[in-house]
């Protein structure tokens, strides 16, 4: 029988509490919200949504058309060249997701004959980039420049390090400094993933790169997303102004998609322009964070200490962490669940995500329902 092999998949799912599912959110839920990616807490803030729906009266609901062809407007234009600025980079290219532009990074800026030197940690977007890539990718240790270093000296010709800068399972940071000093070495670029970094982590919000002081160097690339600190949707990669023509020209997933709605990109520059304005914003996620996980370990959790705004405890396995995550909502608070396959070790986790706009009041809540529901 046709897909006859997916019953027997999902069956094996169901046997090891590996089941996911769907579940639509009210537009008011009355939940308390540390499982949003809503760092700043701006996917709703007046500014944010009038920059949406100006776009949206002024270029109609989609970009109809890829962006070589009708997909860029003067709006998309904008959001580069701000974002690039801000960031601290010569040069932006919007995409439609923040997947589609580390897919972009990776396969366009590793040719037949180059090296992928990738962390073990990577998120699946960069997994899957090197995976279609021409390059051949060796995959090292978590977090280890000196794996880097060892794995690129056994190479000659083009070669590229891939790392997240703040890993989105546990929310610590990569050693940037040392993974540039690594690729440097040895002529190699370097592409990091600061989906979780930018508008936490730097002066003001301007990223990991940024505050490791890498902002702008010819051998570093960095891609971002939209849908997280600046609450809107899409991705970007930054970098200097050749690699991105580079990319308009070579990048499957810039060529054949379709460009960002522009409801999305006028949202994300509203968002970009008003955390220019209010830089406190950044600090005060990371505030939050180092807060919960004082708190949480001071009750007796295991918590990993966060390097941004993501918040990670531990569960003893798959089915407990996915009670564990009901229990909470049943008790008004919505957690994320990260569990095998998602998590490379294995080990199942409450992932909590700290936002700029939470109160000592809400903080001290969270933890309550948290310890109190604990398996």
């Amino acid at each position: 029988m046709a897909f006859g092999w997916i019953d027997e998949q999902a069956a094996a799912r169901r046997r090891a509490g590996l089941v996911r599912s769907l579940r639509p959110r009210p537009a008011d839920s009355p939940l308390l919200d540390l499982a949003s990616n809503d760092y700043l807490g701006l996917a709703r803030h007046p500014e944010v949504v009038a920059g949406a729906q100006e776009a949206a009266r002024t270029w109609g609901g989609g970009a109809t058309g890829s962006r070589l062809v009708t997909g860029t407007t003067e709006l998309h234009t904008a959001l580069e060249h701000e974002l690039a600025a801000f960031c601290g980079f010569e040069a932006a290219l919007v995409f439609s997701s923040g997947y589609a532009a580390n897919l972009a990074a990776v396969t366009a800026l590793a040719p037949h004959g180059s090296l992928i030197v990738s962390d073990a940690g990577n998120h699946a977007s960069l997994i899957d980039g090197c995976r279609l890539a021409r390059g051949t990718t060796q995959v090292v240790g978590h977090a280890d420049p000196d794996a880097v270093r060892k794995a690129l000296g056994t190479h000659e010709g083009p070669a590229l390090a891939v790392s997240d800068t703040v890993f989105s399972v546990d929310g610590d940071a990569a050693p940037l400094a040392g993974l540039a000093e690594a690729c440097r070495e040895h002529g190699a670029g370097l592409v990091v993933d600061d989906a979780h970094g930018l508008g936490v982590l730097g002066a003001g919000g301007r990223g990991a790169p940024h505050a490791a002081g890498l902002a702008g160097a010819d051998d570093v690339v960095v891609t971002v997303t939209l849908s997280k600190s600046l609450g809107s949707q899409g991705g970007a990669v930054l970098g200097p102004a050749r690699v991105v023509e580079h990319l308009v020209n070579a990048a499957r997933t810039f060529i054949f998609d379709t460009g960002l709605a522009p409801a999305a990109a006028g949202a994300a520059l509203a968002a970009l322009r008003l955390l220019g304005r209010e830089p406190e914003r950044a600090a005060r996620a990371r505030e939050v964070a180092t807060g919960l996980h004082a708190r949480l370990t001071a009750a007796g959790l295991e918590a990993v200490r966060p390097n941004a705004a993501v918040v990670s405890v531990r569960a003893p396995s798959p089915d407990k962490a996915v009670r564990w995550a009901a229990d909470c909502r049943a008790a008004g608070l919505f957690v994320g669940c990260f569990r095998p396959p998602s998590v490379p070790d294995g080990i199942s986790r409450l992932r909590l995500t700290a936002r700029a706009d939470l109160t000592e009041e809400q903080i001290e809540r969270a933890v309550q329902v948290i310890g109190g529901t604990r398996p």
